[in-house]
């Protein structure tokens, strides 16, 4: 068991470790949202109605974000070092995931802070589902960004692809119009749309309006494509080791 959980623990520190030495990205990882909600939020004059949109982007940018260090460690050879180490593939991907996952977690809790501009009230009961909800986001966003990022060579092409797919999947997910007002191939999309599930998840558990599809629904959703995105993810570092190693 230590041959599994202890590679894996030192992944989760090291992610851990490198974010502290660069705490500019809390900033920038929650200020982005935040501006964009207060801008669309006040303009609009309902901030509760895009808070669970705006929470799920500060997660998602983080989460993704946090995955760049694929594409880095592949440059400076500590991918390739993972690789043939004896630890097993699966624990190296865990650990990675859990450690971005983490920190995409702690910035969502750090949004909850301006949870009252929304008039969003929670209580410390409320607070345990909050907060887990939003690490079963972080866990499923950050799979999907390994995916991504295992796959890329260079940050450039990292960024075209999160512009080309995350923030369209973002703009579909019921963050800016309910699902209940979209026609057509768009309200088509919505139900196709992971992230749908994640701002409905977080409206269910906020109470907040616009809570579709349903909460129990959006729960299942979200922790099984997550758990897809995780075996994917340890498909892909395996495959990588096999065809490093011949």
């Amino acid at each position: 068991m230590n041959s599994f959980f202890l590679p894996a623990a030192t992944l989760w520190q090291r992610e851990l470790v490198r974010f502290w030495r660069q705490k500019s990205r809390v900033m920038g990882v929650v200020a982005s949202p935040l501006v964009f909600w207060l801008l669309i939020g006040s303009g609009s004059g309902d901030l509760g109605r895009f808070y669970a949109g705006a929470l799920v982007l500060t997660v998602m940018f983080s989460a993704i974000f946090s995955t760049i260090s694929i594409i880095e460690d592949r440059r400076e050879g500590f991918l390739l070092s993972m690789l043939v180490s004896p630890a097993p593939r699966t624990a190296m991907v865990l650990g990675k995931i859990l450690g971005s996952a983490t920190l995409a977690w702690i910035q969502g809790l750090l949004f909850l802070c301006f949870a009252p501009l929304a008039g969003v009230r929670i209580d410390l009961l409320q607070l345990i589902p909050v907060a887990a909800g939003i690490f079963l986001i972080a866990f499923t966003l950050t799979g999907l960004g390994f995916v991504i990022a295992w796959r890329m060579e260079s940050t450039a092409g990292f960024h075209a692809i999160m512009n080309l797919l995350l923030l369209p999947m973002w703009l579909v997910s019921g963050a800016m119009f309910p699902m209940a007002t979209a026609h057509g191939w768009v309200r088509a999309i919505m139900w196709a749309n992971p992230l749908t599930y994640s701002v409905a998840l977080l409206n269910h558990i906020l109470g907040l309006p616009n809570a579709t599809p349903g909460g129990l629904a959006s729960l299942v959703v979200t922790a099984a494509i997550g758990l897809a995105l995780l075996a994917a993810s340890g498909a892909m570092a395996a495959q990588k080791s096999t065809h490093s190693a011949a």
